[in-house]
Parts: structure tokens; sequence; C-alpha cells
């Protein structure tokens, strides 16, 4: 099965470059973003070789899961373009929800796997890992913004000792293609994409993003510039950050940083 487009997303004028095997699929839409592409087009592999996540780690992916990026070339500011990875986690979500329904209706059952959205930038099934999310931006002639959303998913493995745990989808039960992924993926990006409309829709992606959200409500722990903040995990702002209520009642913002959930002790168990 080849990879391609679904429907709306061709409707809508995207474009797409498909790879038997790639070193990573960001790197390659960012190069061609340097070279004069505008897209929106999106590039896709099922054995990513040389990826990368969040603080350079390895992201690879062994054949059969999925490694996708889209590029996007946007007259926004580095601080909206960054909301964008929001809106990814929605079609991401919305994605593996239709697929997983489908499969389990082909085995004659109903029941739909529970995902939900860890911040800043990860899908989980329960609360182990099933896909990252990477968001990387470089200016461009004419002073736009080359966006690009590298989305990796756990199709038929994971890898093993991970921060925070993973599973794959074939671990969930749910035995479909990186392919028949991809298609669901691409229409579900047009949907949330619309909605955040660069940055100006953004308040709507943040209250659809909360009611998926991950530990919202719940004891976390932050790692963030070498130190670890506790309390609980009140709400994401109008900027994206994670707000944290401490102990004390204190709201502090968060910009980047591994969440875990639970206490501080839970940070040196992951």
């Amino acid at each position: 099965m080849a990879f391609s487009l679904g429907s709306r997303a061709q409707s809508a004028g995207y474009h797409l470059a498909a790879f038997d095997q790639i070193g990573s699929t960001n790197a390659e839409a960012m190069s061609r973003a340097r070279e004069g592409e505008r897209g929106p087009m999106w590039f896709v592999t099922s054995e990513q070789t040389a990826g990368r996540g969040r603080r350079q780690r390895a992201w690879i992916a062994p054949r059969g899961n999925l490694a996708s990026s889209i590029l996007e070339v946007l007259d926004v500011s580095p601080a909206v373009a960054a909301t964008l990875g929001f809106a990814a986690g929605l079609a991401l979500e919305t994605a593996l929800q239709k697929v997983s329904i489908e499969a389990a209706l082909r085995m004659g059952g109903s029941d739909q796997l529970k995902f939900s959205l860890k911040w800043p930038n990860d899908v989980l099934a329960g609360r182990q890992k099933l896909s990252g999310i990477l968001l990387e931006a470089e200016a461009v002639a004419g002073d736009r913004l080359a966006v690009v959303v590298g989305i990796g998913t756990n199709v038929i493995a994971a890898p093993e000792g991970t921060p925070t745990p993973a599973t794959s989808l074939a671990a969930l039960g749910v035995h479909i293609s990186a392919e028949e992924l991809f298609s669901a993926l691409s229409d579900a990006w047009v949907e949330f994409r619309g909605i955040w409309d660069n940055g100006r829709g953004f308040a709507e992606i943040r209250t659809l993003w909360l009611a998926r959200a991950a530990g919202l409500g719940e004891r976390v722990a932050i790692q963030t510039g070498g130190q670890t903040v506790e309390g609980t995990f009140d709400t994401i702002d109008e900027t994206g950050c994670l707000i944290v209520r401490t102990q004390e009642g204190k709201r502090m913002p968060i910009a980047a940083g591994e969440v875990y959930f639970g206490s501080a002790a839970s940070v040196g168990a992951a």
C-alpha cells in the first residue's frame, strides 16, 4: 500500500513527498524550504533512520512505524508558530481515534481506545507514549517563517528505555498500516490547521486541547532549566505555557520542560 493524502487534504491543495526510507522527514522538509518550496507539503516514510525528537533525542522509526512532517510557510511570529504544535496534537489524536474505531469494528468490537495529549507535544495511550511531535521553524526569503511539524507514531513497535514508557498501536490491538494512519492524519490536519488559522483561532484550539489533556488537575513534576517544579497542572495559557499551581498557591508558567505525573519522586523513576 502506498502513502497517499486523504481526500480532504487533496482538495485543500496539499502536496506529498513519500519515501521508502529517509534519514529525517523534518530535515528533508526544512531543506526543501531553504531551496524555495513553500508548501503546504507533507513528507512521509515508514522507515526513518536519523530522526530527532525534543532535546536532540534520537527518534528512529523502524519499518512499519509512521514518520511524517508537514511544511507550512507562514506570515507569523515564532511565538505564534509555536502554538501550531497544539493543533498538531489535536489532529493526531483525532486520526488515532478514527483508525482505532475502524480497526475495532473490523475485529468485531466497538470499544474506543482512550488517547490523551501530554504537554507540550506527546500523544498518550493510557499513560504510555504513543506519538511525539517536534516543531521547528526557520526564516526564509521574504521574511516568512518555514514551519515544519514532525509527527512520529509507533504503529508496529515502540522504543524501550524512554523517559516516558512507550507503546504502539499494534501492542494496543490496533492492527493498521502507517499508510492508513497517514491518510487520516492528513485530513485531520486540514481541519485543525484551519481552526488554528495562523494563530487567530488558538483560543478554540486551547479549549479543544484542554478537553483532551493528560493530567489536568493532577499532581505533576516538571523538570525545567535544571530545577524541578512541583504542583498541580492548572491549565495552559493563551501562549501555550503550562500553568502549575504550587503548594503555596502561586500560578507558575512553564515555557518548556519535561512533565512527569505525580510527585518529584516520579522524575527520578522515569
